[in-house]
């Protein structure tokens, strides 16, 4: 496989690792998102402690307002964190 192939596999599978828990394998509940994002990219959440930081980023992440973020959501947000850090990346190189 290519890097990009298992790039694209390790992304499902992070998904799949979370989503599952709850029961429903095609999206990520609050409890879910809180436990991916705590174990994944602790950074993103250290400022989102409390129940109502948490509540607010899962509104954020659920673009479609279903209550779930599904793997399409997550996506994006991971694409836009990628070239959000890319731009980070690009200008400490400079």
């Amino acid at each position: 496989m290519t890097q990009l192939q298992v790039s694209m596999c390790l992304m499902l599978d992070t998904f799949e690792k979370y989503a599952r828990t709850d029961g429903d394998p095609n999206s990520l509940s609050k409890s879910e998102v809180k436990t991916l994002l705590e174990k994944e990219m602790p950074e993103m959440i250290s400022g989102a402690k409390d129940k109502k930081a948490v509540d607010d980023l899962v509104k954020a992440l659920d673009f479609d307002g279903d209550g779930v973020v599904d793997f399409e959501e997550f996506m994006a947000v991971v694409a836009a964190l990628t070239c959000c850090f890319r731009g980070v990346a690009t200008k400490s190189k400079k």
